[in-house]
């Protein structure tokens, strides 16, 4: 019980003090369950980001249940994507509350703009974090990039790319034997 607890405190945390989502959510959790703890390893938690990412939903709940599952089971996914997504509601909820009375303040849009920029830096550290924990080089740096272009550019939908991504992986590791 007090484990789950635990678990359910350190998402709490992490999604009450996290600005960028679920990308930018990562690294904290790494922080927490893989180097602080250790609780997973680097390479177990580099399996669960993918899982989570190919899983339907919210990339930081679904971060939270597979590891609270790993480490406590059921109740333990339960705590931690209660954990995760709690804060994320309550903050929902307040802004859409008082919204209307804000909306057109523009000391609240210049502080919207300045947090942009972060988010997005926010998000493009656990990038680089898994891309330097999957040991990929950068002569497959066309393989994300094509894919973002795709979505991008293309409009083809982030599902079919994953689905295609994971075939891909399969015939290729099915091929090198492995």
């Amino acid at each position: 019980m007090k484990r789950l607890f635990f678990l359910f405190f350190i998402f709490f945390k992490i999604g009450l003090f996290t600005l960028g989502g679920g990308y930018a959510m990562l690294p904290l959790i790494e922080a927490e369950i893989v180097t602080k703890r250790g609780w997973i390893n680097k390479k177990e938690f580099l399996d669960l980001t993918a899982m989570a990412q190919a899983a339907p939903g919210i990339l930081a709940v679904n971060m939270a249940v597979f590891c609270g599952y790993k480490l406590c089971g059921f109740w333990g996914s339960v705590a931690s994507a209660l954990g995760a997504a709690l804060p994320s509601f309550g903050i929902i909820l307040a802004i859409a509350l008082f919204f209307h009375n804000f909306r057109q303040n523009p000391t609240a849009a210049r502080i919207f703009a300045g947090i942009r920029p972060a988010v997005v830096a926010l998000i493009a550290v656990p990038v680089f974090t898994l891309w330097r924990s999957a040991g990929l080089s950068w002569k497959s740096a066309w393989v994300p990039a094509l894919c973002a272009l795709a979505v991008w550019k293309g409009r083809f939908s982030p599902a079919y790319i994953v689905l295609l991504a994971g075939l891909g992986g399969w015939l290729f590791c099915r091929r090198e034997g492995q």
